[in-house]
C-alpha cells in the first residue's frame, strides 16, 4: 500500500482518567505515529463534550509540536465560524513560526458543538453563510497579502500555513475545487457523500500557488489488534461511547445503559457512523484500508484509532504503521 497515513487524534478522555492524563496520551499517540512514518497527526476542536480534550486546538498542537520532533501537526479541524480569520492566523501563524514546516490549518464551518453552547461561545447563527470569504481572509492574513486593508497578522503573515477544507458533503468539496486547496472528507463519521464529494471535487479542481493538482484526505476508523477477540471488545466499547456521546444527554452510563441506547435504536446510527472501520488484526487491518483507499479515491488517509485506552490506540498505530509501510513525510 503506498497511500501515506496520518492521525485524527480527538483526544479522548478516557473514562476515570483525567485531562492531563488525556493531554499525555495525545503526546505518547504523537510520538509513536513520528517513530512509526505516518504523516500528520491532527486534532479536531469540539466544545462541551466530556470525552474530548481537543477544544483549544492551537494550544494542544503546541504541546504536542514541542514533544515531538518532525510529524506534521495541525488541525482536523479549527471551525473557522467560531472564531475571527485574523485570530485564527494570529495563532497559526505563531505556531509556524515556532515550528516551521510543521504546522497545518484544517478548516471547517460546523460549530463543533450543540446550539446552547454555540451561543455561549458567541457565535453568530449566520456565521456559516461567510465561510468561503472568512477562508479567503484567513489566507491572505497568512500568505502576507491582506484582504483587509491596514490589518496584518502578526505573527502569522508570510507563514504560508497550509490550508485544507474539511468536509462531509458536496459544499466543502465545491468549496476546495475553486480555491485550490486539499478537501479532506470526514467519511470516519459521516460517509454518506464521500465518493459523489471527492469525485465532484476532483472534476472540478482549479490549480492554485499552493496546490496545483487535487489532494484528497479520507478519514478512516482503525482498530487494529494482535488479538481478534480483544480488538471485537474494543469496538463494542466503541459503539457505547458512540450511542453515549449521540443520545447520552450529557450523563454518565454504565455499559449496561449504553447498550440498552444501542438496542432502544441507536445501533443502527452508529453502525451507519461507523460505515468506513478498519478492524481486526494488522493483516485484517492492511487489506481494509486497501479497499477503502480505492473506494475513496484518496491520496491519504487520515486514520482515527478509536480504542478505549491510549495504550491500546498507540498500539494500533503502530500495528497499522507495521502493516501497511506508512510511507514518511
Amino acid at each position: 500500500m503506498t497511500v501515506p497515513l496520518s492521525v485524527l487524534d480527538l483526544a479522548p478522555i478516557d473514562r476515570g482518567r483525567s485531562v492531563g492524563e488525556s493531554v499525555a496520551g495525545s503526546v505518547a499517540l504523537a510520538q509513536a505515529a513520528e517513530a512509526h512514518g505516518y504523516r500528520r497527526v491532527w486534532y479536531a476542536e469540539h466544545h462541551n463534550m466530556p470525552s474530548i480534550a481537543s477544544s483549544a486546538t492551537s494550544v494542544l498542537i503546541a504541546h504536542v509540536a514541542a514533544r515531538t520532533s518532525s510529524i506534521r501537526l495541525g488541525a482536523g479541524g479549527v471551525m473557522l465560524p467560531n472564531h475571527s480569520p485574523l485570530v485564527v492566523a494570529e495563532q497559526f501563524g505563531t505556531l509556524a513560526s515556532i515550528h516551521p514546516g510543521r504546522i497545518d490549518l484544517g478548516l471547517g464551518r460546523a460549530p463543533g458543538s450543540d446550539q446552547t453552547t454555540m451561543r455561549a461561545l458567541r457565535r453568530d447563527p449566520a456565521a456559516a453563510d461567510t465561510f468561503p470569504r472568512d477562508v479567503q481572509e484567513l489566507q491572505g492574513y497568512l500568505s502576507g497579502r491582506s484582504l483587509v486593508p491596514g490589518v496584518q497578522a502578526v505573527p502569522g503573515a508570510g507563514t504560508d500555513v497550509p490550508l485544507y477544507v474539511l468536509g462531509s458533503s458536496l459544499f466543502g468539496a465545491h468549496l476546495a475545487a475553486a480555491l485550490g486547496l486539499p478537501y479532506a472528507f470526514a467519511s470516519h463519521f459521516a460517509p454518506q457523500a464521500l465518493t459523489t464529494a471527492v469525485a465532484t471535487y476532483r472534476r472540478e479542481f482549479q490549480p492554485s500557488e499552493q496546490l496545483d493538482a487535487p489532494y484528497v484526505l479520507a478519514g478512516v476508523n482503525v482498530l487494529a489488534g494482535e488479538d481478534a477477540g480483544e480488538v471485537a471488545e474494543h469496538l463494542a466499547a466503541v459503539r457505547r461511547l458512540r450511542a453515549v456521546a449521540i443520545f447520552g444527554r450529557g450523563r454518565p452510563m454504565t455499559d449496561a445503559e449504553a447498550d440498552l441506547l444501542l438496542e432502544a435504536g441507536a445501533g443502527a446510527q452508529v453502525d451507519a457512523m461507523l460505515t468506513h472501520t478498519a478492524a481486526g488484526t494488522p493483516e485484517q487491518v492492511r487489506e481494509q484500508l486497501e479497499d477503502f483507499a480505492a473506494l475513496a479515491d484518496a491520496d491519504e488517509l487520515v486514520t482515527a484509532h478509536a480504542a478505549p485506552t491510549t495504550a491500546a490506540r498507540v498500539r494500533s498505530v503502530e500495528l497499522t504503521a507495521q502493516a501497511v509501510s506508512a510511507v514518511p513525510a
